[in-house]
């Protein structure tokens, strides 16, 4: 099957998710929606938990090539750092499985497929890796801080300093997830994370 054809199928499932609870989404209405037959969904996902894993290992990958974005979109340091935690809280706001995934709150209308790997028989590459471990909310926090580290540390960063900037990292990351969990007042994420950083930064 065609990369652009799964794609299709997992844009079908996200619509469909955001009409209505995941436990209603048949999946005869996501190949119809795709234009595929129903055999052909099951032959790329194996099964509705397969399609689940699949669409919340898309989302994760699509906040995580956010992040990398955010983190090239300035020169400066501290703004890739409000520039990641405006991403988190915005697309979280936008995307009840990236703002489930980042919390960790699964409510009932959303598929909750258990994060650890499953077995899987699938011949597709990509449904392999969907079926691998799916991130928690700690990976998440990990995976942000240490891509944010990455594109910070410069060629003459030593040990020292390179420890203190993941923790710089990590308390933005922490913030921006806090910032999804119960929304700030005015000034937002961007005052609470410009202030929160060292000195040094400012």
């Amino acid at each position: 099957m065609m990369p652009a054809a799964r794609e299709s199928l997992l844009d079908a499932a996200h619509t469909a998710l955001a009409r209505r609870p995941w436990s209603t989404v048949r999946m005869v209405d996501v190949a119809a929606v795709a234009g595929v037959s129903r055999q052909t969904l099951y032959n790329e996902f194996g099964s509705k938990e397969g399609l689940a894993r699949a669409l919340v290992r898309r989302e994760a990958d699509g906040y995580l090539a956010g992040v990398e974005r955010a983190l090239a979109a300035h020169a400066d340091a501290r703004e890739r750092l409000v520039a990641t935690a405006e991403w988190t809280t915005s697309v979280a706001r936008g995307n009840a499985l990236v703002r489930a995934m980042l919390t960790g709150c699964w409510s009932e209308r959303l598929p909750s497929p258990t994060l650890s790997a499953v077995p899987s028989s699938s011949a597709v590459p990509a449904q392999r890796r969907a079926d691998g471990p799916l991130p928690s909310p700690a990976d998440f926090v990990a995976l942000v801080r240490d891509r944010a580290v990455a594109a910070l540390a410069g060629p003459g960063t030593t040990r020292a300093d390179a420890v203190e900037l993941a923790g710089s990292c990590e308390l933005v990351t922490r913030l921006a997830l806090s910032c999804v969990a119960a929304p700030p007042g005015e000034g937002g994420v961007t005052d609470l994370v410009r202030g929160a950083l060292p000195r040094q930064w400012r």
